[in-house]
């Protein structure tokens, strides 16, 4: 059995696409994110709003995307790794939405890092006492 840290990022990310298609054919609109922990794609999914309300009644969203949408929307999620520089864990969250028949996508990425980490990496000794350098 293959272990996700054995794939690359971009065959992972392409993994969560072709799991998500069925979902993503019936949204218009919403944000596909996927959470990352030592460059492996853990908790993935999508935020959206499957009602709309107008006028005092809710109806289900128009249609989803189609086929050539959802692969222009694969595509440039692929395309936005180029810009993940350096950091292991964060989350990249992809806004989309259809407006006038084309897909519009807004990529969001975040790096998290962690103190605790850093203070095991480098050890007190080697940062200077910042409150004594500025006085």
């Amino acid at each position: 059995m293959i272990k996700t840290e054995q794939l690359s990022l971009a065959r992972q990310l392409d993994m969560v696409f072709k799991e998500l298609e069925e979902e993503l054919s019936g949204l218009s609109s919403g944000t596909v994110f996927v959470q990352i922990r030592n460059n492996a794609i853990g908790k993935f999914g999508i935020r959206h709003n499957p009602l709309e309300g107008r006028n005092g009644e809710l109806r289900s969203a128009d249609s989803g995307l189609s086929p050539v949408q959802y692969s222009s929307f694969r595509i440039m999620a692929l395309e936005s790794l180029k810009y993940k520089r350096h950091w292991t864990h964060g989350e990249i969250s992809y806004e989309f939405a259809v407006r006038q028949g084309m897909i519009v996508v807004d990529a969001t990425l975040e790096s998290n890092y962690n103190m605790a980490n850093l203070m095991i990496r480098y050890p007190r000794h080697t940062y200077p006492d910042p409150l004594t350098e500025i006085f």
